[in-house]
């Protein structure tokens, strides 16, 4: 029965690449902007070649998608949930410098910035946040020396229950949850569960156990009748930022 459906899984991803699901926006639109930032000559005043950098929103009000117009990592993902996981990356650690910076994100083409509270404007945040990218990108050191979430999960240890729900993630969800600036990274499968880490702009976001639950499950349970559940695992450094965000709102709403 697995052989089976895993072959009718390869048939589907051969003859479609459209996902079945979006992260449900709560009413709320989309927009890009486009920030051009001019790279100047030394020696000169005379403007060079610009770095056109995107910005577009994503279902996360916390969460900002820029777009450098060149790859960021690539291909796969690399999350760094605090100041202290960016070891591996000048870049991260600059952007965490930036006051109201909470959490960064690299994607194959793109970066995602979170900030602490939603109330807090992104006027200066984005300012700043475009011209540490820019002036990155121009001094032409790695992006990062870390090992990133690849493209591809599968491995030769998986069974074909695993590798089926792996075949999902990586081709239909995956591609779908990083073009709203996040990732779905697969923790494990036990007794019909599937455990799922939620990364980038999907941290903290109101729409992400609807997503979980309706989209994410629900898919998994169509294709692969095995699965009962789907749970998302959350690190010890996620559960000390929701706390903090739970007592930042706290104190917010007593004022």
């Amino acid at each position: 029965m697995a052989t089976h459906m895993r072959w009718g899984l390869q048939q589907l991803f051969r003859t479609t690449k459209t996902p079945s699901f979006r992260f449900v926006s709560n009413g709320s639109s989309y927009h890009r902007r486009c920030w051009t930032v001019p790279r100047l000559q030394f020696g000169t005043n005379v403007p060079a070649r610009h770095l056109s950098i995107e910005t577009q929103d994503t279902p996360n009000p916390r969460s900002l998608k820029f777009l450098p117009g060149k790859p960021v990592l690539g291909s796969g993902t690399l999350d760094f949930p605090s100041e202290s996981s960016t070891e591996c990356s000048q870049l991260a650690r600059n952007l965490f410098e930036i006051e109201g910076v909470q959490r960064v994100f690299f994607g194959p083409d793109f970066i995602t910035v979170t900030k602490i509270d939603e109330d807090l404007e992104w006027t200066d945040i984005k300012r700043h946040a475009v011209d540490t990218i820019a002036k990155f990108f121009e001094s032409g050191d790695p992006v990062t020396t870390g090992t990133v979430n690849n493209e591809s999960s599968l491995s030769e240890d998986d069974d074909e229950i695993v590798s089926m729900i792996k075949d999902l993630l990586d081709n239909r969800i995956r591609p779908t949850v990083q073009e709203d600036g996040g990732d779905v990274i697969f923790k494990g499968f036990e007794n019909g569960n599937v455990k799922l880490k939620l990364v980038g702009s999907c941290t903290g976001c109101p729409s992400s156990t609807v997503t979980l639950k309706n989209g994410i499950q629900n898919m998994l349970q169509f294709y692969i009748p095995e699965v009962t559940n789907v749970e998302q695992i959350e690190d010890e450094v996620d559960e000390v930022n929701a706390k903090v965000f739970l007592e930042v709102e706290r104190k917010l709403q007593d004022q």
